[in-house]
């Protein structure tokens, strides 16, 4: 129920300021704390926003130079690469080979005979299409029996995982051209019909038996000769050949002629790579910096000075970067010794002169200094994955802020709630003593009007 204000009309008062200022009063005190809590908690929980949007960022970079086997690169020259062209991942052993291009893999066709035109009538019946040890069939019946609808019906099939087909006319006719979707020999091309009015016999395609559709392409498995040694594959990405190691023919070479392929290690991507972590690394280390700086000429803190939880961070993180690795020995076993070296403001500096002579002399400890199973990147990557999941503490303590916040909330719809009570009570008193003090003007008024025409009388 609103309370009715009123302007002071018997009293002159301002009633409306006066209980506002009263009302002000009162919820100062308990507005100041909420507004307080209010404010430390936001800073909070946009900090912890800003820290684990860092760490996350952390992680990735480092998942995906472990996964990419960034710091076991291998990098490939093709003496001709209208060849082939090729890729080495970080499993390829360093070596040279003299490969020679025999065959590319082809995939099956086969094509009718002419026909009037698309629309011309084939047949009823069914029509079975096998690639290779696959099979599906088609129902063609009266009315749908064109050269266009049994197309269409081949294409649509839900059943069919390996056959386009198409319609080509040229100047005898025009042909239905079945086309295999895979490349290799197991993958050929066969078409049996029965049933129906014989029609679709006209489409029949046994290699061993009737053959009255034309075998345009027949299907062939690339054949490729890897240092001597005869390689066929059911396509022309060839993986099964060198380890680690994918080719793409294009061609075949000429007769008795190779290309010389060469795989190395590829050092410029190892130290960019190496790089490319102490980027990811400095930037968590700014963020963290940023949270915990305290400047004393402005006396401006961030938002987490002092903050337990940030320091053990801090200090773990400093303890994986500065240890040496488990499983590692010799004259590298941290990151140090690779001249990845901690400054004095906590980021790190990657000296490549010394980076490259230890991948020079070890490239083995290298690699495993970041990505074994210790390996500095690895770990980091599971210390920021602990501390960032669902139940990491960076979730647990943000969604600790968040409830404090919903408690606020509600302090606040308390506050407020109790503040409409107190502004009724002031309305209330003062209305009331506002039409006292017009009863008794009205009163006083009466009297020297009494008075005032009795003095007349006299």
């Amino acid at each position: 129920m609103s309370t009715i204000s009123s302007t002071g009309i018997g009293s002159g008062l301002d009633i409306d300021s006066l209980v506002s200022k009263l009302v002000a009063a009162e919820r100062s005190a308990g507005q100041m704390r909420i507004d307080g809590k209010k404010g430390k908690l936001t800073e909070q929980f946009s900090a912890m926003a800003t820290l684990m949007g860092g760490m996350s960022a952390f992680q990735s970079s480092l998942n995906a130079l472990v996964g990419a086997g960034s710091f076991t690169s291998r990098k490939v020259s093709v003496s001709d690469e209208a060849a082939f062209t090729a890729k080495a991942g970080s499993a390829a052993a360093a070596g040279s080979y003299d490969v020679q291009v025999k065959q590319l893999a082809k995939s099956a066709q086969l094509g009718s005979d002419a026909f009037a035109s698309g629309s011309t009538a084939v047949g009823t019946g069914k029509l079975t299409i096998s690639v290779g040890d696959s099979s599906f069939s088609i129902d063609v019946v009266e009315g749908g029996n064109s050269l266009a609808n049994i197309r269409d019906a081949i294409n649509k099939s839900s059943a069919n995982k390996g056959v386009q087909a198409s319609l080509l006319t040229d100047v005898e006719g025009t042909h239905l051209v079945l086309t295999s979707t895979k490349t290799g020999a197991e993958h050929a091309l066969t078409v049996a019909a029965s049933g129906g009015d014989g029609g679709l016999q006209a489409l029949v395609y046994d290699p061993n038996g009737t053959q009255n559709m034309e075998l345009r392409s027949e299907a062939k498995d690339a054949i490729v000769f890897v240092s001597g040694y005869e390689i066929h594959s059911d396509s022309n990405t060839v993986s099964n050949a060198i380890e680690g190691v994918t080719l793409t023919l294009k061609a075949p070479t000429e007769e008795d002629s190779t290309v010389l392929l060469g795989v190395e290690r590829d050092d410029a991507a190892i130290q960019d790579a190496a790089k490319k972590f102490v980027d990811a690394y400095n930037s968590l280390a700014g963020t963290i910096k940023s949270l915990n700086r305290y400047d004393v000429a402005t006396e401006a803190a961030g938002a987490l000075l002092g903050d337990s939880m940030l320091r053990n961070i801090e200090s773990q993180v400093r303890k994986v970067i500065s240890s040496p690795v488990a499983g590692v020995s010799g004259n590298y076993t941290t990151l140090a010794s690779l001249g990845i070296t901690t400054q004095g403001d906590g980021k790190l500096k990657l000296d490549t002169v010394r980076f490259n002579a230890a991948l020079e002399s070890n490239p083995g400890a290298v690699s495993d200094i970041f990505t074994s199973s210790n390996g500095v990147a690895v770990k980091l990557a599971d210390l920021m994955g602990s501390k960032t999941s669902v139940t990491g503490e960076l979730t647990v303590r943000s969604s600790n802020i968040t409830d404090s916040l919903v408690d606020l909330k509600d302090q606040q719809d308390m506050l407020n709630a109790r503040m409409k009570v107190i502004e009724q009570r002031y309305y209330k008193q003062f209305n009331a003593l506002d039409t006292l003090l017009a009863q008794m003007n009205t009163t006083a008024s009466s009297l020297d009007s009494w008075l005032s025409q009795n003095k007349k009388q006299d």
